[in-house]
């Protein structure tokens, strides 16, 4: 019937689909109804579950609806890929459907073609109603056709399929048909043709799903078998009650609930057909016997001729009477009997209630009055009436009367978060009349746009708003310090009152005291934002000399006792690496013997060595930290 397009909204900076009736179609006075009454009942809607209506129209014989986009895919193609589904995840698809067709519902909508392809789920998981080309706005005078079946077969009630009237019922039932195949991944009924199909729904009571899904609690096949039943009686009384058994599910209390089933009452009260009146149908259907007729002509013989040419004359004086009557009736009984003509009166750019007043006071009916955006007939005034001013009409007739409502409105932006020189030209693009700034410091960068005014969604008219932004001038500016000489206890007060972080390094300092600020980046009056970082060189005082290495000759003496025994001697250093506490080496001396021995000096600090033979100290010295 239609085909869908995405396109961009230029002015509003969004995705849109554009749904467009088939050109095959536009000529079909069927189609286009059907095609309005989708746009009619969309329109009514609000909720984050339906899919939401941006604007209507018609150019040159094309009609189209422009909604929102929803980026994702169908139902039908989700349950293809997951089926079937997780009971949770299964749930909460159908609260949020029960919620949608709660709304269509509480506003007096049946949408009587709810399944998978008219359902759509987005890359978050929110489900959107759509297509709501065969709904029908419920009223003490609405009917579906008798013998046509709306809506596709294997989603459609009992009642739907017998051609009877489409409730908010049969839309319950649909839901449970489109519950059944999330979680099993089917549908309950198929079939080799429509009809098949049709009457199985009409026949065959819904499966039990956990045939094929065994993981289904209990509650939750009540659920599916309630919203099922074939006799609406037996099913949710309202969208709002299945809801709520969908919510609360898999509580635990109701996990192992008893299988709900239809107890037939034969006590139950039922409708007796009023009886007309049997006296009447049995007499009329008794045996009447008739006297013959020669008793009952008989008297009569004598009298016939007479009788006969009175009837001729009567039957002659109707004739002429009723030819006399029939030139009456067209020619002076409809000035009686009809309305009298009346031009309709020019009432545009009156006052709507002027209006209405001076038509019914020429005998007019108010048929209805249709609110209408107008850029040229100020709000209030009557824009046209139809049949249109000037045509002669019956009084009496009813007059539509088409009243202004001012000039076209269009619904504000959210412009918040975006920056203000793109949002500026957009909006004196469209007319707007003034664009004003309010700049203020904030967290924002430079030039985003913070609050605003008129507020996102509010109705307004380009050329008679002002606009103005709130705009970000970034976080307040701080000037630095000059941190020379401060504790590094200082500079991190500091930094915590102003909101900044600090660095701390450290290095050696010949001219400022160990503990104070050497230097700081930025530098003293630097301009910064808060949570700016700021680098400070802290003193760690003058920096201590090297560690030098000093070779230092040593002897050890061989001095025997007895000519040619073996000595022993111990060899004893003290340096930065060593102690006195152990021998740093030993010898086995069979002659004088002269030892380099590498010591480690620190700054401000001496070596030391000591030769010990048999316990006796033989050489001893001391070697100093060189001051080159």
């Amino acid at each position: 019937m239609a085909n869908v397009y995405l396109a961009r909204d230029m002015i509003l900076e969004r995705d849109v689909a554009i749904k467009v009736l088939r050109l095959d179609f536009s000529g079909d006075e069927q189609f286009i109804k059907r095609f309005r009454r989708e746009a009619q009942a969309a329109t009514s809607l609000n909720h984050e579950n339906i899919v939401s209506i941006y604007d209507v129209g018609e150019d040159e014989g094309i009609y189209y609806i422009v909604m929102e986009y929803v980026r994702g895919m169908t139902l039908k193609q989700y349950i293809q890929q997951h089926a079937p589904l997780s009971v949770p995840k299964a749930l909460n698809i159908m609260a949020q459907l029960t919620s949608a067709i709660s709304h269509a519902h509480q506003n007096r909508i049946v949408h009587r073609d709810i399944k998978p392809q008219n359902i759509l789920i987005n890359e978050n998981g929110i489900v959107k109603v759509t297509d709501f080309g065969i709904a029908i706005a419920l009223s003490s005078t609405t009917i579906t056709q008798t013998n046509s079946v709306l809506g596709s077969v294997h989603y459609l009630s009992p009642e739907q399929a017998r051609g009877g009237i489409a409730t908010e019922k049969s839309d319950i039932y649909s839901l449970g048909i489109v519950m059944f195949e999330l979680l099993t991944g089917r549908l309950p009924f198929s079939g080799e043709s429509a009809v098949s199909i049709v009457l199985k729904h009409l026949q065959t009571e819904t499966p039990s799903p956990k045939a094929w899904n065994p993981s289904i609690p209990q509650s939750v096949e009540n659920i599916i078998l309630k919203a099922t039943a074939k006799d609406p009686f037996h099913r949710y009384q309202s969208v709002e009650e299945m809801e709520e058994d969908i919510r609360t599910a898999l509580n635990p209390e109701r996990l192992n609930e008893k299988k709900f089933t239809i107890v037939d009452d034969d006590e139950a009260t039922k409708a007796v057909p009023i009886i007309k009146n049997l006296n009447h149908i049995r007499d009329n259907q008794q045996t009447i016997v008739h006297d013959s007729l020669e008793k009952e002509n008989q008297p009569e013989q004598t009298k016939q001729p007479k009788k006969k040419k009175k009837w001729a004359i009567w039957l002659v004086s109707l004739f002429i009477f009723l030819i006399v009557a029939g030139i009456s009736a067209i020619t002076w009984i409809p000035s009686i009997i009809l309305p009298d003509d009346v031009a309709v009166p020019d009432v545009a750019n009156k006052d709507y209630d002027k209006a209405v007043t001076e038509l019914a006071s020429l005998g007019f009916k108010i048929k209805e009055t249709i609110s209408v955006e107008n850029n040229e007939v100020p709000e209030g005034k009557v824009i046209r009436t139809k049949p249109e001013a000037g045509k002669t009409v019956k009084e009496g007739t009813e007059i539509t009367i088409y009243k202004s409502v001012g000039k076209k409105k269009i619904e504000f932006g959210n412009f918040i978060g975006e920056d203000i020189e793109d949002i500026e030209q957009t909006l004196r693009n469209q007319n707007f009349l003034l664009v004003e700034r309010d700049e203020v410091y904030s967290d924002e960068p430079v030039g985003t746009i913070i609050a605003q005014s008129p507020s996102p969604g509010e109705k307004v008219v380009p050329d008679e708003t002002e606009v103005t932004f709130t705009v970000s001038l970034g976080p307040e500016k701080i000037t630095l310090k000059d941190l020379s000489g401060y504790t590094e206890k200082s500079v991190r007060d500091y930094a915590e009152e102003q909101g900044l972080y600090v660095l701390v390094k450290y290095e050696h300092s010949d001219k400022v005291p160990e503990g104070l600020v050497i230097s700081q980046t930025p530098k003293a009056n630097a301009k910064l934002e808060k949570g700016a970082t700021v680098t400070v060189i802290i003193s760690k005082g003058k920096e201590p000399l090297p560690e030098k290495k000093v070779m230092q000759e040593i002897e050890i003496p061989y001095e025997p006792v007895h000519a040619g025994e073996v000595v022993e001697a111990q060899l004893y250093i003290q340096d930065a690496k060593h102690d006195m506490a152990k021998p740093y080496k030993t010898y086995r001396l069979t002659e004088t013997v002269k030892e380099k021995v590498e010591f480690i000096i620190r700054p401000e600090e001496t070596g030391y060595y000591r030769v010990i033979i048999n316990n006796e100290i033989k050489r001893e010295g001391v070697v100093p930290y060189p001051n080159t």
